[in-house]
């Protein structure tokens, strides 16, 4: 991938990485197990899987602050190192968009059919508040984005270097 696209794909990036880690903030900030097991009150709903789904939407917080800061640190080097953003871009696709698909404690999964079936993108393990619902579906926005941006970087760096060099001697 040309420098300039790697670049700018790292802006696209971090302002993706921005917009997730404010949404998370803001939730985070003003929700917690007893304000969210008041709202689910009406269903009865089961504490100990809102605990699980707040504990992987601080571990999702996390990781998109410090890929944030990768990001930033990239693009603020005075000679832009294409290798390191590699790196740091598959990192990013790694631990951000691998945890945010796949929450550690498995408290939702992908419906990989959902565009045919006119369902809801995220299946959940059980009915969650409106609340989590809202921010997994906002959240899924911004990280469809960038997983799609990012797909070139799911691989290995070794194999994505193979291709490289066999695309160059073709």
């Amino acid at each position: 991938m040309p420098q300039e696209q790697t670049k700018e794909l790292c802006e696209r990036t971090r302002g993706h990485l921005r917009d997730a880690n404010r949404l998370l903030n803001d939730f985070l900030d003003q929700h917690n197990l007893r304000t969210l097991t008041s709202e689910e009150s009406e269903r009865s709903g089961n504490e100990n899987f809102l605990r699980e789904f707040l504990a992987d939407l601080r571990r999702l917080a996390v990781f998109c602050d410090l890929g944030y800061e990768k990001v930033s640190l990239v693009l603020r080097r005075a000679k832009f190192n294409e290798e390191f953003a590699a790196k740091v871009l598959n990192e990013v696709f790694r631990s951000c968009v691998n945890n945010f698909y796949c929450p550690r404690n498995e408290v939702y999964e992908e419906d990989g059919r959902y565009s045919y079936t006119n369902r809801d993108a995220f299946r959940f393990r059980e009915e969650p508040p409106e609340s989590l619902k809202e921010l997994t579906f906002r959240l899924s926005r911004i990280f469809e984005k960038l997983r799609d941006e990012l797909e070139y970087y799911e691989t290995d760096p070794i194999t994505r270097l193979r291709m490289q060099r066999h695309s160059a001697t073709s």
